[in-house]
């Protein structure tokens, strides 16, 4: 029962941190057009009451026009009636961290801690959890602080800084967790920029607009600085969100490597959506992130099986799957933690062997399964599997 409970808790908080997501990605891919494709307002009178660029558009069967004001209106008072893009973030971390909380900390010992890279005890793994996302944001911040005006140093060593993270939690968590603790933390970054500046930068320019004081221009500076910075971030956090589904990627020796590469990928394509929206299409940004990722793609293809080598007969096989693999796959799982079998996939008869060899063979051989290893498969065993795929799998 507790497993079940545990399930349909996963299930509701990754649905709500789904929905708060796609609300916060939204208006910030929204409010980045909107900016970028602002023009000078049509009309004298709005120039004078301090409009800085407005934006027509359609849509829903009706026409909007949003007028941008640097400093407010001149001649009248700011409205009381201002939306605040801000609970949509906060939601999305809030869920995530609670995402986290239930998969990655209380399934420690399935999801967080792969022995054969470190043997951690899972208050020491959960510890190193919460310290990567505190020092990510920690570092991110002070380097902010350090280089500010010196836009094209910091971000590449923002950039630095991600792939040597990256490569440290390759060697400290499982590989699924280490792409997921890199997107928490980019994450956290991202919602701090919002919680500590963009949102506290917007409250002390609405005070002074207020008090009839010029607004200092700094605060909105920096939180025009970190708001940029978040619309980068966005993409290689998307993937890392869906990156357990594909283990080709981080189950790779060098698994942190192909993150940079997809993140950088991610980033390229972001910028030619942000130019484009100034009328600026430059074509080669998106084409060089599609060669990044057919490179990865190419770099991380299976390697021909050739010679299957000598006979593996089936009852080898099937001892390997029933002493590290049934454990989890079984119409009742044995496992701690899984109330039902993974993917719904159930090994315990031979037809069932060979409905999902395919997928028995891709897993296994990509260290995908068993879980973080729990049952310990060895190079040998996982090398019987797929020889015994590649000499078609039999079951007789």
């Amino acid at each position: 029962m507790e497993a079940y409970l545990l399930d349909w808790a996963n299930l509701l908080v990754r649905w709500l941190h789904l929905i708060a997501g796609i609300a916060w990605i939204g208006a910030s891919f929204y409010f980045v057009m909107l900016d970028n494709s602002l023009t000078t307002p049509a009309r004298p009178d709005d120039a004078k009451r301090g409009v800085f660029g407005e934006l027509w558009a359609v849509h829903g069967g009706g026409f909007y026009v949003s007028q941008k004001f640097l400093t407010g209106p001149k001649g009248e008072p700011l409205t009381e009636n201002l939306h605040w893009s801000k609970w949509e973030a906060y939601t999305t971390w809030l869920s995530g961290m609670a995402l986290l909380a239930i998969v990655y900390w209380y399934g420690a010992n399935t999801y967080l801690i792969d022995a054969s890279v470190l043997a951690l005890t899972p208050a020491t793994a959960i510890a190193a959890s919460i310290a990567t996302i505190v020092a990510g944001w920690l570092v991110y911040d002070g380097l902010c602080r350090a280089l500010e005006g010196r836009e094209t140093l910091l971000a590449a060593l923002v950039f630095v800084f991600v792939v040597a993270t990256a490569w440290l939690l390759f060697h400290v968590f499982s590989a699924r967790a280490a792409y997921l603790h890199v997107g928490a933390m980019i994450g956290t970054i991202m919602v701090a920029n919002v919680f500590f500046h963009i949102i506290p930068g917007q409250k002390r320019m609405v005070a002074d607009i207020r008090a009839g004081r010029d607004p200092d221009p700094r605060p909105g500076i920096i939180g025009k600085q970190r708001s940029v910075h978040n619309t980068y971030f966005t993409l290689p956090v998307l993937f890392t969100m869906i990156s357990n589904h594909y283990p080709m990627t981080y189950s790779h020796p060098h698994g942190w490597l192909v993150l940079a590469v997809i993140m950088a990928a991610g980033v390229l394509i972001r910028q030619f959506f942000v130019l484009r929206h100034r009328g600026d299409v430059k074509a080669w940004l998106p084409a060089a992130g599609v060669a990044l990722l057919a490179g990865v793609a190419v770099a991380l293809a299976p390697k021909s099986g050739g010679e299957a080598g000598s006979k593996v007969a089936f009852t080898q096989v099937r001892a390997i799957l029933d002493q590290r693999c049934v454990a989890c796959h079984a119409m009742q799982p044995k496992q701690e933690g899984f109330a039902q079998p993974p993917k719904g996939i159930v090994l315990e008869t031979n037809d069932q062997i060979a409905a999902n060899a395919a997928k028995i063979a891709e897993t296994v051989g990509n260290r995908y399964m068993p879980i973080g290893n729990l049952t310990q498969m060895t190079d040998s065993e996982r090398a019987t599997v797929s020889a015994w795929f590649a000499q078609g799998a039999p079951t007789k």
